[in-house]
């Protein structure tokens, strides 16, 4: 078995403190054998490749709409939420081959971008395929919603035969309501009825102003949902105050999800991202759909948390993009760290500002492993 070892100007290894030329050894199967600190000392060796960048564990995207990919481009940016959801509505049907070809294609392009896991929104079982062949470890989560009470027992069992196909095709699988503001009081129920302990729940959370009107007592219905499952993921928080952040972050099994070019390319605003981390590190980053953004990139989406964000560390800043995501989607056991026994996938960043400890505009992301 080939066994490869790996340095760089920092090895970031989202497990410890960033180590300047520190060693990773793996093995041929991607399984991290050693972690060496040089102390900055690295003697030239023909077994060691070096790098003129950084090093850090593959990305773990928390959020994403797969089956969305053909919409790639159709949707005008700064139409607000609202009109968002109806435009989605209005072109999201298309043939499945359509929505397979494009699924396909965005797969392919988060994979090339460093992601190796990712938490996949699916209302249907068509790309459950494409799921079970790709490099990428994914984690479904079926989504239910709807207002009419008439149809809350067919949605709900429509999410529980998306979560059956993907597991015939050995994919993990959770339901989980789409929003607080998209769901009768009879599917709510029956979602909490369906609802294992040891699962994960992925909320569309306080996207907009518009969200906030229609429905009330947001923080409390977190709480009460982070009782149910191992795992509460509130995503997006565009518009949340510190007050429900602070009350929804006393749940100590809720991760914040943030997907920053898509809430710009919706709304024009930027989550309160300093203002989160002042109250939390319990943060993580998506890509969401081709819908919402142009590209699936969690190098751009880390580029900007980092403007967002004065006083953000590099270290801090690639844990968000690893093991944050790993930790709140419970891959972590394998992924999200640079540590003996993971198989965390290995990226170089590069050109990489080493005076400052940041990500350049111009950072790009290739991958090692």
């Amino acid at each position: 078995m080939t066994v490869r070892k790996i340095s760089a100007q920092y090895l970031f290894t989202s497990a410890g403190k960033p180590l300047r030329r520190g060693i990773v050894t793996v093995a041929g199967d991607g399984t991290v054998t050693g972690v060496e600190d040089t102390g900055g000392s690295l003697r030239e060796s023909a077994s060691t490749e070096f790098y003129n960048g950084v090093v850090i564990p593959g990305f773990v995207n928390c959020h994403s709409h797969l089956e969305l990919s053909h919409m790639r481009g159709l949707i005008p940016a700064g139409g607000g939420l609202s009109d968002f959801i109806v435009s989605v509505r209005n072109r999201r049907e298309a043939s499945d081959d359509e929505i397979m070809a494009a699924a396909g294609k965005a797969d392919i392009e988060m994979h090339s971008g460093g992601v190796v896991a990712c938490g996949d929104i699916s209302n249907s079982p068509v790309t459950a395929g494409i799921k079970s062949k790709s490099p990428i470890r994914y984690i479904t989560f079926a989504e239910a919603f709807g207002l009419d009470p008439a149809v809350a027992e067919a949605r709900m069992q429509r999410a529980l035969e998306v979560c059956r196909e993907m597991r015939r095709n050995d994919l993990q699988a959770h339901v989980t309501p789409h929003s607080l503001y998209s769901l009768s009081l009879p599917l709510s129920q029956l979602i909490k009825e369906h609802i294992p302990a040891d699962s994960i729940i992925s909320l569309h959370f306080l996207e907009s102003d518009d969200e906030r009107r229609m429905a009330k007592g947001h923080a409390d219905a977190a709480l009460d949902l982070s009782g149910l499952a191992s795992r509460l993921l509130l995503v997006h928080n565009t518009v949340i105050t510190r007050d429900e952040a602070v009350k929804t972050a006393s749940a100590g099994n809720t991760w914040f999800c943030l997907c920053p070019s898509s809430n710009i390319h919706i709304s024009g605003k930027m989550p309160p991202a300093a203002m989160l981390r002042e109250v939390t590190r319990r943060i993580a980053v998506g890509t969401d759909s081709l819908a919402s953004t142009d590209r699936l990139s969690m190098i751009r989406e880390l580029l900007l948390l980092q403007e967002a964000v004065p006083g953000i560390t590099a270290e801090e800043l690639i844990r968000c993009g690893t093991i944050n995501g790993a930790m709140a989607l419970k891959c972590d056991d394998t992924l999200g760290s640079i540590e003996p026994g993971k198989r965390p996938g290995l990226l170089l960043v590069e050109p990489f500002d080493l005076q400052n400890m940041r990500l350049l505009p111009e950072s790009q992301v290739r991958r090692l492993l």
